[in-house]
C-alpha cells in the first residue's frame, strides 16, 4: 500500500514509518500537520492516510478536521485516525455519510503489530475499523437506555464485532462459530433493531452505529 502518515510526535511518527516499512509498505509522506497532510495526499494519492486526531496548532481536533476535509474532496481517498481517547463524537462525524474506508483506533492500539496491520489494510480496501473501546461505549450507552434488551449476550457479541467492521467470515473466526450460526444471529439482530439488512458491510455498520448513537 501507498501510504501518507500526519503525527506531530516525531517518535511515534518515525515509528509508524518503520512499523508499515517493515511490512511492506511504502509511506509516502510523513508530516506533523494537518495541512500538511491535505498537501501530500493530494500530491501522492495515497491507498490510505494515517492521521492523529490532536495536531498542531491548538492540539484539539486539528487531524480530525483535516481528515474531514480530505474525505469530502477526495472520498475515495481512505482514512484511519488515530486518538489517545476515546472520542464517540468523533468516530460519529467520520462516519457520518459513508464509513467505506474509515478507522478510528486508539493509539495504544498499535502495540499489538498484527491487529493494527489488519486494520489499515482492511481500511485501505474500503472497510471500516471502529477500535473496540469505542464500540464498548457505544454498546454501553445504548444498554442503559434498554436499546439493546431484545439481543441475547451472543447477539451482542456479533454486534459489537460487526460495529467493529469486522466481515461475518472474521465474526466466525472470533467467537469459534459456523459462518451459517453467525449469518443467523446477524438476521436475528436486525429484526430485533428493526435494521434493514443489507449486503454492504459498510452501511450495515453505519446503520449499527447510528441505532446505537441514537
Amino acid at each position: 500500500m501507498r501510504i501518507v502518515i500526519a503525527e506531530d510526535a516525531a517518535l511515534f511518527r518515525a515509528g509508524l514509518v518503520r512499523l508499515l516499512e517493515d511490512d511492506g509498505h511504502t509511506v509516502c509522506a510523513a508530516v506533523a500537520d494537518g495541512g500538511a497532510m491535505l498537501s501530500a495526499a493530494v500530491e501522492h494519492r495515497p491507498d490510505v492516510v494515517i492521521a492523529d486526531i490532536r495536531m498542531p496548532p491548538t492540539f484539539t481536533d486539528e487531524g480530525l478536521r483535516a481528515a474531514l476535509e480530505l474525505r469530502r474532496t477526495h472520498p475515495d481517498t481512505s482514512v484511519l485516525v488515530l486518538s489517545q481517547y476515546i472520542e464517540t463524537r468523533y468516530a460519529a462525524s467520520l462516519l457520518h455519510g459513508s464509513p467505506a474506508g474509515v478507522g478510528y483506533l486508539l493509539k495504544e492500539r498499535v502495540a499489538d503489530v498484527a491487529e493494527f496491520t489488519d486494520a489499515v489494510t482492511r481500511v485501505a480496501a474500503g472497510g471500516t475499523a471502529l477500535d473496540r473501546e469505542v464500540v464498548s461505549q457505544l454498546l454501553a450507552a445504548s444498554h442503559r437506555t434498554g436499546g439493546l434488551d431484545p439481543l441475547t449476550p451472543r447477539e451482542r457479541e456479533v454486534l459489537a464485532l460487526m460495529a467493529e467492521g469486522r466481515s461475518n467470515t472474521g465474526i466466525a473466526a472470533a467467537l469459534v462459530l459456523t459462518l451459517g450460526t453467525v449469518e443467523k444471529h446477524i438476521a436475528s439482530i436486525f429484526t430485533k433493531l428493526d435494521l434493514p439488512p443489507s449486503e454492504g458491510d459498510n452501511r450495515r455498520v453505519l446503520a449499527v452505529l447510528r441505532h446505537l448513537d441514537a
